[in-house]
């Protein structure tokens, strides 16, 4: 077995947000995945489902009572949070400007996800489109799902900022 890695917010506090969520299995997923990382998960706007719902936590598992989770009222309100914090809101779109493991990530950074269906309303992210990533992938699928997204997003920015400096 692999020895584990002590992840803390002072080597890495990366966030991820979700905007208006759709699917709970996707948020459990998520969820558990920013327990993993020790990071925040933010909510932005009402999801269309109760996040006490037993799909999230079956999806969740046992680590959904660890997760530091921030739910925000509407997208004015995540805004001002993140202006207030210092925070950099890196959108995640298919229409991203660079590739993802191009982007050099920053410990203040918020990864931003849009809805499963539609993504991300250009209002809440066209003040960061310079600072949006995206995934390659083929013309043969319109998106990729968002909890793999955010994996794959998550890991780079930790490989960036916690791998490559041997924490």
């Amino acid at each position: 077995m692999k020895e584990k890695i002590n992840i803390s917010n002072e080597n890495f506090n990366v966030s991820i947000a979700l905007y208006r969520p759709e699917i709970p299995s996707n948020t459990g997923n998520i969820g558990r995945l920013c327990v993993g990382l020790n990071i925040s998960l933010h909510i932005v706007s009402k999801p269309s489902f109760i996040l006490s719902a037993k799909e999230i936590r079956r999806a969740g598992l046992d680590y959904w009572e660890k997760l530091n989770l921030i739910k925000h009222e509407n997208e004015h309100t995540f805004l001002e949070y993140c202006k207030e914090n210092n925070k950099r809101i890196v959108p995640i779109s298919k229409f991203g400007a660079i590739r993802y493991d191009e982007f050099n990530y920053s410990n203040d950074d918020i990864l931003l996800f849009g809805r499963e269906s539609t993504g991300l309303r250009e209002s809440i992210w066209e003040n960061d489109a310079a600072n949006s990533v995206y995934l390659p992938m083929s013309d043969d699928i319109r998106s990729i799902n968002v909890s793999n997204t955010a994996a794959i997003v998550s890991y780079e920015a930790f490989r960036q900022l916690c791998l490559n400096k041997n924490i």
